[in-house]
């Protein structure tokens, strides 16, 4: 049950004539403050010099120790989200968003806490645990929302909602460093920030996105038993042979080999790119050495340019899957992508150029990825239970936030090119090479996985009238159905979408902070080409 009446399901169903697309700009406030995780790389190298000293850090290797505090926060990501998936269906965007919300500014303030008093486990418990626990929420919330308002559009459904966590980045990476330029005005001299001010940089982050999240919380509504939006023929996705009709639930779909092939495809796909997104503002300084545009300013623009490149690969790339299906977007994602991390291993080094417009490229597939795959486990599973099904399969995400930096940070810690420094760059691009054809061989794994997926057998499918029987169960369950609710398996003709200057309002709340990561991003990146 919600701790408050106002957080329930029942509360959060929309009226006749709630216009579905003030739904994605509260998806959009989410997962724009929660995207922040992508960010961590413009300050690495500031908690890396902070807790030189850990005896963590000494244990563990300094690259490790670091790399460890977004492993841990993607890990807890995956967890949260198998195990909360069935209650965020039930319990409805809201109460989840609330309790996201909660989460995440709370790992703000413990991972303060720990830059503080210099205590770094305390940044694995806060950002890692608490805050990995509020990104699996807040993540999986919109996702399931939008994919009910947008059945006549799956991909491009998941790509506004999923699109959003890629674009955190580039809103707070430039705002990050601004922010760290302000607390300690000698950043840029001396090359690294100041405890003091990685503390502050912190406490403002999660002031920020508490307000965001909350916004986003209050907006968002949930459409009514029934329901479908004006001229869908559900009939139409019949002609598709990847697409099922049936539904399949949670627990039918751990019994169907599809699963375990998706699994296996996410984890290839997030793996390859998460390890550079860990690691991609020193990543490029070390690639160029020597190279007078890459200052740490480029860098973190660079760092943006990535988020940019990730953001709109979710909402393109799965909104072409729409056309082309989810089975021939995986196979570019993959085929393509390892192509493209060879190509990163032999040539990334010979410019800023070839090594940008690579990791722009393949930091578009990750992206992609991640919004294809609820549509793809809709077209193999149905929509009965997608939100519990993509939960569980996101413990694919939390194998491969350990499996990504620990390949790139392992093979750097054990390249012995030196060790980390403030100022300098450690390491050198051939220290990656190693790393990035692991990457190309886990690739190649996960394009025969897809290869292998085919519709899910009819054994696995709920009986129509069972999978009505436990929707409307669940209903009751979330006091959601009202007494006149239209009978099990009609739907309800969609009222014209009414316009009213809360959307106006709502768009403009989510692409303001969205457009200054865009240009911002851009004045950044372009000091990289000078």
């Amino acid at each position: 049950m919600p701790v408050l009446p106002l957080l329930s399901r029942e509360k959060t169903v929309a009226k006749p004539g709630f216009n579905r697309w003030l739904v994605p700009p509260a998806a959009l406030l989410v997962h724009l403050s929660i995207g922040q995780v992508y960010a961590s790389s413009v300050y690495r190298r500031d908690l890396t010099a902070h807790f030189s000293d850990d005896w963590l850090a000494s244990l563990l290797g300094e690259q490790t120790s670091i790399g460890l505090i977004f492993s841990i926060a993607v890990v807890f990501l995956g967890l949260s989200a198998a195990v909360f998936g069935k209650w965020v269906d039930l319990g409805g965007p809201r109460q989840a968003m609330v309790t996201a919300a909660a989460l995440w500014t709370t790992a703000f303030l413990v991972g303060s806490l720990g830059i503080a008093t210099e205590q770094l486990w305390l940044l694995y418990l806060g950002y890692g645990v608490i805050g990995g626990i509020g990104l699996g929420i807040g993540y999986i919330s919109p996702v399931s929302t939008l994919i009910k308002w947008f059945p006549d559009r799956p991909g491009v459904a998941t790509g506004m909602a999923i699109m959003g966590f890629g674009g955190g980045a580039a809103v707070a990476s430039p705002l990050s460093a601004w922010l760290l330029g302000m607390y300690d005005p000698d950043r840029a001299e001396v090359g690294v920030a100041s405890g003091s001010a990685l503390a502050s940089l912190f406490l403002t982050l999660g002031a920020i996105y508490l307000v965001a999240m909350l916004i986003g919380a209050a907006l968002v509504r949930v459409p009514a038993d029934g329901w479908a939006p004006e001229g869908f023929d559900k009939n139409a996705v019949a002609t598709n042979a990847m697409i099922t009709r049936a539904s399949v639930s949670a627990n039918n779909a751990l019994r169907s080999r599809q699963f375990y092939l998706l699994w296996i495809v996410l984890f290839v796909n997030v793996t390859v790119g998460i390890g550079i997104l860990e690691r991609a503002e020193p990543m490029i300084q070390e690639f160029f050495p020597d190279s007078t545009a890459i200052t740490a300013a480029a860098a973190a623009g660079f760092v943006g340019l990535l988020s940019l490149a990730n953001m709109l690969g979710r909402f393109g790339w799965s909104s072409l899957s729409d056309k082309l299906g989810r089975k021939n977007m995986y196979m570019m994602y993959l085929g393509v992508g390892a192509t493209g991390y060879l190509l990163l291993a032999l040539f990334g080094a010979s410019s800023v150029v070839v090594f940008v417009i690579l990791t722009a490229v393949l930091l578009s597939f990750y992206g992609g990825g991640f919004a294809t795959i609820p549509a793809y486990l809709r077209d193999m599973f149905g929509s009965f239970q997608v939100g519990a099904i993509h939960g569980r399969l996101l413990t694919a995400w939390s194998a491969a936030g350990i499996a990504g930096p620990l390949i790139i940070n392992r093979t750097l810690d054990a390249s012995g090119s030196g060790e980390v420094r403030a100022a300098d760059a450690a390491f050198e691009a051939g220290d990656y090479r190693p790393a990035l054809f692991i990457m190309v061989g886990l690739l190649l794994v996960g394009f025969v996985a897809n290869l292998l997926v085919r519709p899910v057998d009819s054994k696995h499918h709920e009986p129509e009238e069972e999978a009505v029987a436990a929707k409307e169960e669940a209903a009751v369950a979330a006091q959601e159905v009202p007494v006149d609710a239209p009978a099990a398996g009609v739907s309800t003709p969609a009222p014209r979408p009414r316009r009213s200057p809360m959307l106006v309002f709502a768009w403009i709340l989510a692409g303001v902070p969205l457009s200054y990561g865009i240009i911002m991003t851009g004045i950044k990146a372009s000091q990289l080409f000078l």
